[in-house]
């Protein structure tokens, strides 16, 4: 049970960061019609969403003590924050991807979203 707690937290976190860099690197593909000059504030912007992804290994460590003879409380406790870590990155990343998508739209139309 609590390797399937982690495997939910690394997993899911994983998947958030692919579906959120991908919203981003959507928008970049549009912004970069427009203007293809700020192509370093694209990928900034781009990459952010990838941050959940390192969030789910750093609770995996954090329970990494856990994984050796859990007891069932320990098994239901490392599962239920699997759970819960899985589905906040995964929601983190996709509103994240989109805010940044905005950003990078923005920043395409000639808006100066990154405070130069």
């Amino acid at each position: 049970m609590a390797y399937v707690g982690v495997a939910l937290m690394v997993g899911l976190a994983g998947i958030a960061s692919a579906v959120g860099t991908s919203i981003c690197g959507q928008a970049a593909v549009g912004a970069m019609k427009k203007n293809n000059g700020a192509f370093g504030s694209y990928m900034i912007l781009s990459a952010l969403p990838g941050s959940q992804g390192l969030y789910g290994f750093v609770c995996f460590f954090m329970v990494q003590g856990f994984l050796q003879n859990p007891t069932m409380v320990q098994a239901a406790a490392v599962l239920g924050a699997g759970i819960l870590v899985g589905i906040v990155n995964l929601a983190a990343a996709i509103f994240q991807g989109k805010v940044c998508a905005n950003g990078i739209a923005a920043i395409g139309n000639g808006h100066d979203v990154m405070g130069k």
